[in-house]
């Protein structure tokens, strides 16, 4: 069974992702801050992470994906964001930050059940 890893401050998000990720069968783990997801994916070891960039600081979902590299951790991060649409940033550079996705926030179901899909192992566990 695959499990998704969901990393963002916001307990509407992280709700809907989660019933969403559960409905479709897949187990879900949360944190809500830096310091539990850090504590999280190594134990829970995800096939995918979904990660808000903007948390209690604005680089929060960079930071930790970074971190997560330098920890030898190579699960898919697809990225959530509002912060393009607000200052007009664009986050093209996906290779560099070694982030699989940026999705614009609101994400539709379907379009994060998609982008998910795409990454997760084609055999199952």
């Amino acid at each position: 069974m695959f499990k998704i890893v969901i990393i963002d401050d916001d307990p509407d998000i992280v709700e809907a992702t989660t019933m969403l990720f559960e409905s479709k069968g897949y187990l879900t783990a949360t944190a809500g801050n830096v310091e539990d997801a850090l504590d999280l994916v190594p134990k829970e070891k995800p096939d995918v992470i979904i990660l808000d960039v903007m948390m209690e600081e604005p680089d929060d979902g960079f930071y930790l994906a970074a971190k997560f590299r330098k920890m030898g951790i190579n699960t898919p991060i697809i990225m959530l964001t509002s912060v393009s649409k607000a200052f007009g940033f664009d986050f093209g550079d996906k290779e560099n930050l070694q982030i699989q996705e940026f999705l614009e926030k609101p994400v539709p179901p379907t379009v994060l059940l998609e982008n998910v899909l795409k990454y997760l192992p084609k055999e199952g566990h």
